[in-house]
């Protein structure tokens, strides 16, 4: 009993700081990286920030790769998965309810959601054959760098010049004082080893990188330790708990847009953080485990995913309709869309318990 409280203490103390790096060292450090070497507000978006944004999932698949011989796998493969459903449901859910609805954009919606399923498809590929080897890895990055070329080229002709919203330091809300409380803990201690991360980029980049890896590793061990003592196999944890964990920064985040009246940019930030996590954050560590390993095909475990691929785009096709219909998702359609992050959660534990 004590290693399943410990461990569980672990893996929300573990995320609490793995997202106040994120958020206030390592997208910093990104940003004035992007600036110094004078990217495009598109190309820096799709890149280098969504990196930042999606740098706990990404750390955590690669380390769950190389964690046990590989034996736990689909860890990494569970936290992006899981990650994915609950910003499609629960991020653009709240938003709008929230936000008392949404107005979005229909041509970045339809944009954005194709090559999204695209992704899905990607995915759906390496599963196939229960393996990934290194064209297929290879081909998962450059269907990513294929995004980042639509997105510069297909522009969204509706957008205007809104201003940019009231928020805290680097996309926190400005208005939650116990997160701002706990930042303080996290950020003094650190910026005295780093400096300023927007001066100081590359030391407090490489830092960041550091800290993130170690705690991801720190969450890989500790879920399986707590799976292990709650009876659940851990990609059940790594999908629940792990994916809200992660994705609790960009749901803060969006919140605060959608309350601007930026239902568009609060949508986006969920289908491109799910773009990147399932392209960038699965393709990059399988090919860096083929490469350093010189292997031709590495063993991807598939365990409890086929169904929740399937649900991701069952809900994304959900989503695609109730954004289609006024362009705009109501409140009503925000409380449906949690409501069916609930019937995710508890179907996917139920599985689990009886498997």
């Amino acid at each position: 009993m004590m290693d399943v409280l410990a461990s569980l203490a672990l893996i929300l103390v573990s995320v609490v700081i793995l997202a106040v790096i994120t958020d206030r060292f390592f997208i910093p450090s990104l940003d004035a990286i992007s600036t110094r070497l004078k990217l495009s507000d598109e190309v820096a978006g799709a890149s280098l920030m969504a990196m930042g944004s999606s740098a706990p999932e990404l750390a955590i698949a690669l380390m769950a790769l190389f964690s046990g011989g590989g034996e736990h796998s689909d860890v990494g493969i569970g936290t992006i998965v899981g990650s994915a459903v609950f910003n499609i449901l629960v991020i653009t859910g709240v938003s709008a309810v929230v936000a008392g609805g949404l107005h979005i954009h229909v041509f970045a919606v339809r944009r954005d959601i194709i090559y999204y399923l695209v992704s899905i498809g990607y995915l759906a590929l390496i599963f196939f054959d229960g393996g990934v080897t290194l064209i297929e890895a290879l081909l998962g990055l450059a269907g990513y760098i294929v995004y980042m070329g639509v997105l510069i080229l297909l522009k969204d002709p509706e957008v205007d010049d809104e201003p940019e919203p009231a928020k805290g330091a680097y996309g926190q809300p400005a208005n939650i004082a116990l997160w701002q409380r706990i930042e303080r803990l996290v950020v003094g201690p650190l910026r005295r080893i780093t400096g300023a991360p927007d001066k100081n980029y590359v030391w407090a980049f490489s830092v960041s990188i550091a800290l993130i890896v170690a705690l991801s590793y720190i969450l890989v061990e500790a879920t399986i330790v707590f799976s292990a003592g709650i009876g659940i196999p851990p990609v059940i944890v790594a999908l629940t708990l792990l994916a809200a964990g992660t994705s609790a920064p960009d749901l803060m985040s969006s919140v605060d847009v959608a309350r601007e009246g930026r239902g568009g940019m609060a949508v986006a930030n969920a289908v491109g953080s799910n773009t990147f996590d399932l392209l960038i954050g699965l393709a990059l560590p399988w090919t860096i485990a083929l490469v350093l390993q010189g292997a031709g095909f590495i063993h991807v475990g598939t365990d409890n995913l086929w169904t929740s691929l399937g649900i991701l785009v069952a809900t994304t096709l959900v989503l695609f309709v109730f954004l289609e219909t006024k362009r705009d998702l109501s409140r009503r359609e925000g409380w449906i869309l949690l409501l069916l992050y609930a019937v995710f959660v508890l179907y996917t534990l139920v599985s689990g318990t009886a498997a």
